[in-house]
C-alpha cells in the first residue's frame, strides 16, 4: 500500500508581487526551493492563511536570496501583494518507506528568508 505525506512546507511566505498576464504560476527565491527540498516544477499547495483561498500549481525558480514570493497567471486572482501564505509538497511512499521519512518543514520570517528549520 502507498500513502501520501506532506514532504515539505513553508509556512509563513509573503506574497511580494502577483502578475495574471507573466507565464508561469509561483516563483519562489531559489533559497527557499532548496532548503526546502523543493525542485522547480513541483507540484505546490497554496494555502493562504490571509484569505483561506487554497489552489493547486507549480513552482519556478525566483532571484535566489532575492525573498521572491511571486503569484502569476491565473493564481494572481488567488493572492495579493502582502498575504501570508503557506506552500506544501507531498510525497506518495511505501509502508517500508514510512519508518524513515521525516519532511522539512521551514518556518519563513516576514521577509521571505528562513527563521527556523524543523
Amino acid at each position: 500500500m502507498q500513502r501520501t505525506l506532506l514532504k515539505a512546507k513553508i509556512q509563513g511566505a509573503i506574497v511580494t508581487e502577483t502578475n495574471l498576464h507573466y507565464e508561469g504560476s509561483l516563483a519562489l527565491d531559489e533559497s527557499l526551493i532548496e532548503a526546502a527540498g523543493m525542485i522547480p516544477y513541483e507540484q505546490v499547495h497554496v494555502y493562504n492563511i490571509s484569505t483561506g483561498e487554497r489552489f493547486t500549481t507549480y513552482l519556478i525558480k525566483g532571484d535566489r536570496d532575492s525573498g521572491v514570493v511571486g503569484v502569476y497567471g491565473a493564481a494572481a486572482h488567488r493572492a495579493k501583494i502582502g498575504d501570508e501564505l503557506i506552500l506544501a509538497t507531498y510525497v506518495t511512499l511505501e509502508e517500508g518507506e514510512l519508518d524513515f521519512f521525516i519532511p522539512k518543514i521551514l518556518i519563513a520570517d516576514k521577509n521571505n528568508k528562513i527563521k527556523e528549520i524543523k
